[in-house]
């Protein structure tokens, strides 16, 4: 069995990735590689323990500092483990003599402000990153294609889109609603949820589809070659608060709060992953309804009455 080392394998998507691993046999030629759970990237050495420790045939570096307000807070701390991370982690495979495939996961958001005729977003669109986040992520791209190319290292680059799931963090939106809604079925707050500017449109993709793009990836993808992973579906925000509701059997007043009302620079966004689907075969195929339910359902036991 191959031995894959996951950077970030507590977040969001590595822990998914692991539970996968052990339910999924169409996973089963990997194992999740041993991971400190204290283990800091940016540490001196601490890259060159977990690659010796982990013996790897694959990695998939999830780690970094994903929060965009953060990252306009403190940009220099955001490009130091997006960046400098990702560069000592290069060095200690390269020092290991590691010769496997390396999935970068960069981000849709590099993309920045797309005019709704250039939808949906491929990868041929020239990155306007408008974040520091962005920025970092451009440039640990940079530096994986430099790598990919002087140094023969197999670095292929992911940029997903939205994904969600249970066990996302309540600071996005779809979570933020899961929340709110079972404590409206237990009784637990008035049946109404104050929202923001819920028309605008986002591509969703579900964290499982997500993870199995990464392993696609890892056997098929091409050295140097970026791909979108997304549904390549438009969805407005809207429509996924009215299809959790309808899967809660509750009624709802959705309330427009003008506290809440920020202006979206992106009103629609949708992107292309047809160089994905040529490249490995693979789509999004998890309904919609699903993914919902799968993250309704995960609020359901964590609310207490």
């Amino acid at each position: 069995m191959k031995r894959l080392l996951v950077t970030g394998r507590d977040g969001f998507v590595g822990s998914t990735l692991v539970r996968m691993l052990e339910s999924e046999p169409g996973l089963g030629e990997w194992s999740a590689a041993p991971l400190p759970p204290d283990f800091n990237i940016l540490e001196e050495g601490a890259a060159e323990r977990i690659v010796r420790d982990a013996e790897p045939d694959g990695v998939l570096h999830l780690a970094a500092q994903s929060s965009v307000p953060l990252a306009f807070r403190d940009p220099a701390g955001t490009l130091s483990v997006n960046l400098f991370g990702t560069l000592n982690l290069l060095r200690a495979l390269k020092q290991s003599g590691f010769s496997g495939p390396i999935v970068f996961v960069s981000s849709g958001d590099v993309y920045g402000l797309v005019p709704e005729a250039a939808l949906p977003i491929n990868e041929t669109r020239l990155p306007e990153p408008r974040n520091p986040y962005a920025v970092s992520k451009i440039a640990a791209e940079a530096l994986c294609y430099q790598w990919s190319v002087t140094e023969g290292m197999n670095i292929v680059i992911a940029r997903p889109f939205n994904h969600i799931g249970p066990g996302q963090s309540e600071h996005f939106v779809v979570p933020a609603f899961a929340r709110q809604i079972a404590e409206i079925r237990k009784g637990l707050r008035p049946p109404v949820i104050e929202v923001g500017d819920i028309d605008v449109t986002r591509d969703f993709t579900d964290v499982r589809d997500v993870v199995r793009a990464y392993f696609a990836l890892l056997q098929r993808g091409a050295r140097g070659e970026l791909y979108n992973v997304c549904s390549g579906v438009e969805r407005s925000v809207r429509s996924l608060l009215e299809t959790m509701i309808d899967l809660a059997g509750i009624e709802v007043e959705i309330r427009r709060d003008p506290q809440r009302m920020r202006p979206a620079e992106q009103r629609r966004a949708v992107g292309d992953a047809s160089k994905l689907h040529v490249a490995t075969g693979w789509r999004a195929t998890t309904p919609i309804r699903e993914s919902l339910a799968a993250v309704l359902q995960s609020f359901e036991g964590e609310t207490k009455t």
